[in-house]
């Protein structure tokens, strides 16, 4: 029977299909079909094996702006009916019933689709970046100009706020939430009757060659987003889901929709914090460094927190100084004073916390971070203080566990923890330096 089991997470073939003239844009490293799911337990089950094929493909297709839906199956043999899978129907418990079957009525519908898709909600972020075709103009590279969001050889980015209520959203959910299945572990469906819920969508903006007047929407990832009541008469946004698609990873977008996100959260008057809901590691680690960066560019924050400029660095206040290296000059780690110096001011951070609209235990871990950014660690007080510093935050967020054991291997399990800390802080600094 193992001859004829095949791994569900090869099987399914996803595609974000464009129209022809927009495919033929497209330079050779754009790749935006023929990518798989990271996941496909929720659907075909714990061991993630359809039984009774050979050679099975499992070809789900989505016009790449509107997520209009394709389904076919092949393979190359099959048991009888009676002993083997049905993946087709499986799959389509999972999708909306008007999804397509017809190769050529898909294709035509990606073709009307292209310039007729707009995203619904409010826009609330832009960026732009160089095409991939710019990079053969020598136009690839970074740089400090801002870019032309006129010129061809630049890509717009949008990103869009929506809720329940937006017109055309629950059907447009239910073509796109099925990502959150493949690429999420442990993600389900979320309910349409929990009207709170909000979403943050991110899209790619192209111009079309042959007439820059016409342009296109293609679907990069989203994320969702949950308000809770915080005491006394305020909200607390809580990130739910997070998902940018394989052919879009590696490049930064993740790092804009998070921005983004935060950026709306902070410019809300009644949303008091963001919140994460049960991270993954990686979503965790560009969390962590979108923080780092925002506050190594606040200036005031930076000011009050280890003093006077001049005492931490020649480079730009939190930006890129000489040495390359954020808040550094000349690479030397000066004695700073400061609110944020271990033993760090309470009331103060707490100021800066909520201005920010940070999660306690998530500013915690960034001031942590900042103190081992900044400070000079081979000071046998400063480091004395900053270990009890973390030391206390662990023993609170861990305290059901360590008042269990006593305390000598209490003292050994938070030495322990605290160095694990400490070195997974380097881990990240290393992402922002």
């Amino acid at each position: 029977m193992a001859d004829w089991a095949s791994d569900s997470n090869d099987a399914v073939t996803l595609s974000m299909v464009r129209a022809k003239e927009d495919k033929e844009a497209l330079t050779e490293e754009e790749s935006y079909e023929g990518f798989h799911p990271g996941f496909t337990y929720p659907i075909y089950g714990e061991d993630e094996k359809i039984y009774g094929y050979k050679d099975l493909v499992i070809d789900l297709r989505f016009a790449s702006g509107s997520l209009t839906q394709y389904l076919n199956v092949t393979f190359s043999e099959k048991l009888a009916a009676s002993t083997a899978d049905d993946p087709k129907t499986t799959l389509s418990e999972f999708i909306p019933e008007d999804y397509l079957t017809d190769e050529a009525e898909f294709l035509k519908h990606v073709e009307e689709d292209a310039t007729a898709f707009r995203p619904s909600g409010k826009l609330i972020h832009t960026y732009t970046r160089p095409s991939p075709s710019a990079k053969g103009k020598g136009k690839g590279s970074a740089s400090a100009q801002p870019l032309d969001a006129n010129s061809e050889d630049v890509i717009e980015y949008e990103v869009y706020h929506t809720t329940w209520d937006t017109h055309g959203f629950r059907e447009y959910h239910r073509k796109m939430q099925l990502f959150i299945l493949l690429y999420i572990e442990g993600g389900s469906y979320i309910q349409e009757d929990e009207e709170t819920w909000e979403f943050v969508l991110l899209f790619e903006k192209r111009k079309r060659r042959s007439d820059p007047n016409v342009v296109t929407y293609h679907f990069i990832g989203y994320s969702s987003l949950y308000p809770f009541y915080h005491y006394p008469e305020s909200l607390r946004m809580r990130l739910s889901q997070f998902v940018i698609l394989p052919p879009y990873q590696r490049a930064g977008h993740g790092s804009e929709l998070y921005n983004a996100i935060y950026q709306y959260v902070f410019s809300q008057a009644n949303i008091a914090e963001l919140t994460v809901e049960d991270p993954a590691e990686a979503f965790e680690d560009l969390r962590d460094k979108n923080d780092l960066l925002m506050l190594l560019s606040h200036e005031q924050f930076l000011k009050e927190a280890f003093g006077e400029p001049e005492s931490y660095g020649g480079g730009r206040v939190g930006g890129v100084g000489k040495a390359g290296r954020a808040g550094r000059g000349g690479g030397q780690k000066a004695q700073v004073k400061g609110k944020i110096v271990p033993p760090s001011d309470k009331a103060w951070l707490e100021k800066w916390r909520k201005g920010l609209k940070i999660a306690l235990r998530q500013f915690q871990r960034l001031t942590e971070m900042l103190i081992l950014f900044k400070m000079d660690m081979s000071d046998a007080r400063v480091m004395r203080a900053y270990r009890l510093q973390v030391k206390e935050r662990l023993y609170r967020f861990n305290f059901e566990i360590l008042a269990q054991i006593d305390k000598e291997e209490r003292h050994e399990k938070l030495e322990e923890t605290f160095q694990s800390v400490k070195d997974d802080y380097h881990r990240i600094l290393a992402l922002v330096s």
